[in-house]
């Protein structure tokens, strides 16, 4: 542009009930008070991609309107934003993207979504690794994802009480239709009836065990298990100072009702459990959210399912011996069912970097974001990543 003027183009979300917005209206006027121009695509009409923002709002602070699903139509030099994975489609990318893409852990497909980027010269700022020098993510969903994990965690156990041979119904049945909740207090005041529904069945308080207490999606589960009454003395948090000198699997992960996986996997590690300790007469496990979601991962440490499951069918059941039934959560959006509260969390802890963009390459988190996917597209086989002199 010839004012050299940066524009960020935030792009609608294409995956099914996915609410969630990169930018806020707040963080959006933010960018434009630095003199940013920020291009917002209207939000879809289609109810279950509805972004949580209405248009008006992105309006109201300066930002210029355009059609949904046009950034593949913007200039090159725009810089394209969101959040979850383009739809798997193979015409290479000629912008830069920041987004969470899922390709740099091995993950199945890999390679054909990373080689779209060098095959049309664009770049991928993954946002699950822009990283402070200590490795520390400086913005992410944890706290949320486990916030609404535990709570589908526990909704779940309730209903395999009240309906023993029913899988939970999709999230549109208990949110009103919408697939999401309005708010957290929404959200508690409908968990704190039904545990209390679900005690009165069972005679007792769930004992639910978290992975990765410590860490963002962690402390997200445990506030949720304490907002909705549940103390300590039912609630096992473990982290690294359980686990370092004690590979699974864990028998206290079965003898506990709900397990909560939070832990963020980045090394080969033994199974948490497997079939060996899921067959065990004292097992009480009856529900997993599987938070981390390495459904795909080789390395994933709950390998007992190998679908990931959706908010229109919140879980999936595993085969196991005898009448307690155990089913599996591993929704990989689970911050979209309070999308207004995990997206303000979200960009207001991202737009400090948003606002160094235009001048990327003097800030360390971007310059090794660019590193590491530099260092990924060399991995890809030669022809994977040849550039496309014709583009897409």
């Amino acid at each position: 542009m010839a004012n050299n003027t940066t524009v960020l183009h935030l792009r609608s979300e294409q995956k099914p009930l996915e609410h969630r917005s990169a930018l806020t209206p707040e963080t959006t006027k933010a960018l434009l008070k630095a003199g940013y121009e920020v291009h917002v695509e209207r939000s879809p009409k289609d109810p279950s991609r509805k972004r949580i923002y209405d248009d008006s709002e992105f309006e109201s602070v300066g930002a210029k309107l355009v059609g949904d699903q046009t950034w593949t139509e913007a200039p090159r030099n725009h810089i394209i934003i969101g959040l979850k994975e383009l739809e798997p489609e193979n015409f290479p990318l000629i912008h830069t993207h920041i987004q969470f893409a899922h390709c740099y852990k091995g993950q199945g497909g890999w390679q054909e979504v990373l080689s779209r980027f060098p095959r049309g010269g664009g770049t991928l700022f993954d946002l699950e690794f822009l990283q402070l020098a200590n490795g520390r993510r400086v913005a992410a969903f944890g706290y949320h994802a486990g916030f609404a994990g535990a709570a589908l965690a526990v909704k779940t156990w309730r209903w395999q009480l009240v309906n023993p041979h029913e899988r939970l119904p999709g999230v549109e049945t208990f949110t009103q239709g919408r697939g999401y909740y309005l708010n957290e207090d929404e959200m508690l005041t409908q968990l704190r009836a039904e545990l209390k529904e679900g005690i009165e069945k069972a005679g007792r308080q769930p004992k639910v065990f978290v992975m990765g207490a410590k860490g963002r999606c962690g402390r997200g589960a445990v506030k949720l298990l304490h907002e909705i009454g549940l103390d300590d003395s039912h609630v096992l948090k473990w982290d690294l100072e359980e686990t370092t000198d004690n590979p699974g699997p864990y028998r206290e992960i079965v003898e506990s009702d709900i397990f909560v996986n939070c832990i963020y996997l980045s090394d080969p590690i033994k199974p948490f459990i497997d079939a060996e300790t899921l067959a065990s007469a004292s097992r009480k496990l009856s529900v997993i959210c599987d938070v981390s979601c390495d459904t795909t991962n080789p390395n994933n440490p709950i390998p007992v399912y190998t679908v990931n499951t959706t908010f229109t069918d919140p879980t999936v059941p595993v085969e196991v011996e005898g009448d307690l039934p155990l089913s599996v959560i591993s929704i990989d959006h689970l911050p979209s069912l309070l999308p207004r509260e995990s997206s303000e969390a979200f960009s207001h802890d991202l737009l400090p970097y948003l606002l160094e963009l235009k001048d990327w390459r003097h800030n360390d988190v971007w310059v090794r974001a660019q590193k590491l996917f530099e260092d990924k597209v060399a991995t890809l086989p030669a022809n994977m990543r040849q550039l496309e002199v014709n583009g897409r």
